[in-house]
Order: structure tokens, then sequence, then C-alpha cells
């Protein structure tokens, strides 16, 4: 598995079906599943995980496309963001080809999967806060051939769970056949983790902007109050424009409700001269320079890709 490992998987099964991986994993408990594994062997080389097996999914075919069925495009797991970050992709889903083009380097880009980013859940995941703007499903594979629909947004939250033995089979997104976009802002020139990020959808039928702002906490969060607000305020018969000020102050709403001013707190009865006395370098009741910083970068993500979007 890796060099720097001191010890390896006693046990590789590399089934031929979705099916196959799911009768692997619960004949072995203990073995983990893994596609491009881009985070597992991580994980793996930091000593966090030592898997007693590996089933891989790099033989499943039929977790490698994607297919339309009832208005929705039903897009494998095992995709990777190298494919989804094709045109023929783009313009199926525009968001989420965007956040396949940004989610790092070649390498990882050829490697990573659209399951394995769910999966994960890592908060930084490019391609989390897009699935849950466009209110994605799960379509999970159980033993003995059964399959269940989850959305997104409880797995993500601890709601809903995988179970053992089961496997992200494929991702159900609605096709909206309307503008998006995915926008985020790194700590770095190139690719690299966001340190936020924000993913615009335009839902015409019914009459709706839905966002999703991801790095900023441990799951993509929905500003549900902004989308409510700026949906009534656009023309959807016309020309869906808005005043740059109607767009500032959605990109403030976005942020306001992601990163919430601090709760108060008692006072400190320690002298404000008190050496002991803690200081974070911001008056009480206020955000820290850092924490504005990051309302201040999600509040322009957002408000660049409503812009875009309605343009």
């Amino acid at each position: 598995m890796t060099t720097h490992a001191p010890q390896a998987a006693h046990t590789v099964t590399l089934p031929g079906s979705l099916d196959e991986a799911v009768a692997a994993l619960a004949a072995m408990p203990t073995a983990v599943p893994v596609a491009g594994g881009t985070d597992l062997m991580a994980a793996v080389n930091s000593g966090l995980l030592r898997p007693a097996g590996l089933v891989g999914l790099g033989r499943i075919s039929e977790i490698k496309g994607w297919q339309y069925q009832d208005g929705a495009a039903l897009l494998g797991a095992g995709l990777t963001h190298a494919r989804m970050g094709r045109p023929d992709f783009a313009a199926l889903i525009p968001a989420l080809a965007a956040a396949a083009r940004s989610a790092g380097p070649p390498q990882i880009r050829n490697a990573g999967t659209l399951g394995g980013n769910i999966a994960s859940a890592q908060p930084t995941g490019d391609a989390l806060p897009v699935l849950a703007a466009l209110e994605a499903s799960l379509v999970i594979a159980g033993p003995g051939g059964t399959r269940r629909e989850i959305p997104i947004g409880r797995l993500l939250a601890g709601l809903d769970m995988l179970r053992p033995g089961e496997l992200i089979g494929h991702v159900r997104v609605p096709l909206l056949h309307a503008p998006q976009t995915f926008l985020k802002a790194t700590g770095r020139m190139g690719p690299s983790r966001a340190v936020a990020s924000v993913a615009v959808v335009l839902d015409p039928a019914r009459r709706s902007v839905r966002c999703a702002v991801g790095a900023v906490a441990p799951m993509p969060l929905r500003p549900f109050d902004a989308e409510r607000w700026v949906s009534s305020i656009v023309d959807w018969d016309g020309e869906r424009t808005l005043a740059p000020d109607a767009l500032a102050a959605f990109g403030d709403y976005v942020a306001a409700a992601c990163i919430p001013d601090p709760v108060p707190v008692p006072p400190n009865p320690l002298s404000p001269h008190d050496p002991h006395a803690p200081h974070d370098g911001a008056e009480p009741g206020t955000l820290p320079p850092a924490v504005l910083h990051l309302r201040r970068t999600v509040a322009t993500l957002a408000r660049r890709a409503l812009g875009r979007a309605l343009a």
C-alpha cells in the first residue's frame, strides 16, 4: 500500500460489480472500500488508518458513467474529477464540472472520485456544496441487491449514515437546465484546498435561488432565509437581473447566516490588566479578525456567484 506504512492490508478484493463489492464488505466487515484512494492513502501514510483489508472498486464499470433517468442524471460514484471536468459533462451540470476542475492538481483529479468525495465528507470537498445546492440524493447499494435512496444532506449531517456492508453506488442529480455557478477561495495560488466555497443554482421551475457554502463548517450550509429573500426579488419572467446593491446584500446575508455573530458572554471577572486574562485580539462580542476576513470572503463569493448565474 505504501512504503511509509509499517503494516499492509492482509486482503485485497477486486469485485467486478457493485453487488459483488457489497458481498465482499459483508464477508469482511473490517475491510475498507477504495476507489481513487486520495483520502484513504493520506490517512494510511499518516498512521491514522490501518485497514485489515481493501475492497477495490476500480473494476466496477457500472459506477464509472452516467445516465438520464426521470429528469435527473444518475451519476456513478466512480466518476473521477477529471471525467466530470470535461465539456460534455459541463454541459450537463456546469457547477459540478467547475468544482471537479478545481479539486486539485491533475494527479488528484485523475484518481479522486465523486463517491470518495462524498464518503470521506471532508469539509473542504469541492463537490459537496454543489450537490447540496442541487439537492442531490444518494443511491445506496446494500446486501442482497437492495437499494435505498437518501438526500445527501442527511448523510453529511449524520442523520442517516451508511450501514455495515453498504456502498454509495450512484448520485441522483436533478437536471435544472438553468445557470449555476461554483466559486472557491484558497489560501495560495494554484489548485489547493478551499478556505471557503459557494455554489449557486437557479431553479426557474420553482422560481427559486439555491445556495450552499462549503469549507466553513463540517458540512455544507444552506442559508435558507437568504435564498427565500433573493428569490422573491428576482424577475423570473424578465431578464433576471439584480442591481449591484441587491447582489451585495445577498452576499452579506449569506455570510452572516453561515458565520454568525458570537453569542455574548458574561464579563470577565479578571481585570483587563491581569496578564492571565484571556484575550483573542478582538473586543468582547465582536468577530476575531480571521473570522471577519472569512465572512467577507464568503460574502464576496456569494455575490459573485449569484451575479454570474443571473448574467
